[in-house]
């Protein structure tokens, strides 16, 4: 088991002590060594002895994914060319993608961070990791395959893709851990059924699932179709890919590596910090990486902080799981919509698949949402009155959630486009 119980379980002073040693070298080295950096600060009036406490943090600039572009492909690395031996990129969907760059020693973080995640949902040295993420660019797939090394276990690495022949994997060489997308186990639920393999053929029990967010209504569903513990990983390539928080087997919020990041919640409109439990846009400070250290990265991501102690023993914060992004969210006749809520109405309705499609547009200058649903085959072989009762009811949990009226319409099984990773949930015609 890969437990650093020294760095997870620190008292939280001596944590805090260790945040601010490092918070300091590491504002050091970016004013010095990053000019975006230098130029943002020095436009602040803030050199690197004004940090004394964690609370000057908030002195410090903002930095957002539109920095990274700007200083495409190299500019924001802390170190020579020389000592990046890896790189990674985020699909840009306009224009270059972001680039990051890691050290050997950033990787070997990233893998302590990963074994941490893989810890939590029950990894151990003989356990059987498949890891599904996409390998290549994308940092999931190698971020949790060095991760799986570092544990000592055994790696699956089959990427995304080619189902069946993942479903005939999982249940010949006996995997135990399954690493993916959310959506794509939803893809192997259905593939699985297709094949008629049971649940209990397979040696499965534990399933850690990012890259989105999910809710704990399709927590529930993934749980009780594949007879596993699902679990929560979050992470983004700017701040280093997977591994940057995980749920623990307590599943209450993703514990985030204190000893790495420091965690803020800022309202995303004013910028100003907010307390203990409200929500709002994550705001995180690598405090332990060389080659592409951020400050005050704004991720877009909807969460909130609590500092309550937790059953499993680890001391470091832990956030709320993502209601969204802030660049996911929809504005429908002036009320805030993200894709989560509309899941978390779909899943609690039953008789209906976890597959779902929204669909925006205005008519008459006015904004329409429609939400295709797929209904199981059982229901679609049913009358007409049921499905409509179907319809309705769930036309009315999403009203009672959002105080908007939407369109629903149930689809037959197998209609709505799957995917191996991302599931994209929303076409904004407008």
């Amino acid at each position: 088991m890969h437990w650093n119980r020294t760095r997870e379980c620190m008292n939280v002073v001596e944590l805090r002590s260790y945040q601010l040693t490092k918070l300091k070298e590491t504002v050091d080295r970016v004013y010095h060594n990053v000019a975006s950096y230098r130029q943002k600060m020095q436009e602040r009036g803030v050199i690197p002895e004004d940090i004394n406490s964690l609370e000057d943090l908030r002195l410090l600039p903002f930095t957002a994914k539109q920095d990274l572009r700007d200083n495409y492909p190299y500019n924001m690395f802390a170190v020579p060319l020389q000592e990046i031996i890896r790189i990674h990129a985020s699909s840009g969907t306009t224009g270059k993608p972001t680039v990051v760059g890691y050290t050997r020693r950033d990787i070997a973080n990233w893998a302590e961070l990963v074994s941490r995640c893989l810890t939590m949902g029950g990894g151990k040295r003989d356990s059987v990791v498949q890891i599904s993420y996409g390998y290549g660019l994308f940092t999931g797939g190698l971020g949790f395959h060095y991760g799986a090394e570092k544990l000592g276990a055994v790696v699956i690495p089959t990427s995304g893709g080619n189902t069946r022949r993942q479903v005939m994997l999982m249940k010949d060489l006996k995997t135990e851990i399954l690493a993916c997308t959310p959506s794509y186990a939803l893809c192997i639920i259905e593939t699985l059924e297709a094949m008629g393999i049971k649940r209990d053929d397979l040696n499965l029990k534990a399933g850690i699932f990012g890259a989105e967010p999910w809710t704990d209504n399709m927590r529930r569903e993934l749980e009780g179709k594949l007879g596993i513990k699902a679990l929560d990983i979050y992470g983004l390539s700017e701040v280093i890919g997977p591994g940057v928080a995980c749920e623990c087997m307590e599943q209450q919020g993703l514990h985030i590596f204190e000893d790495f990041f420091i965690p803020e919640i800022i309202d995303p409109v004013t910028e100003e910090p907010l307390s203990e439990g409200e929500k709002g846009e994550l705001v995180i400070t690598t405090i332990d990486k060389e080659g592409l250290p951020v400050i005050r990265y704004r991720t877009r991501d909807i969460t909130s902080l609590s500092y309550e102690p937790c059953g499993c023993g680890r001391t470091h914060a832990r956030i709320g799981k993502l209601l969204g992004r802030t660049d996911d969210m929809l504005i429908i006749r002036g009320v805030n919509v993200f894709p989560s809520q509309i899941e978390s109405a779909l899943m609690a309705a039953g008789d209906i698949e976890p597959h779902y499609l929204i669909i925006v547009d205005r008519v008459n200058n006015l904004d329409s949402m429609e939400v295709l649903v797929e209904v199981s085959e059982k229901l679609f072989a049913d009358e007409i009155r049921k499905l409509e009762q179907v319809r309705k009811k769930i036309a009315s949990d999403i009203y009672t959630t959002l105080g908007i009226n939407v369109n629903v319409k149930l689809v037959e099984p197998h209609t709505i486009e799957r995917s191996e990773g991302k599931a994209k949930r929303v076409i904004d015609k407008r």
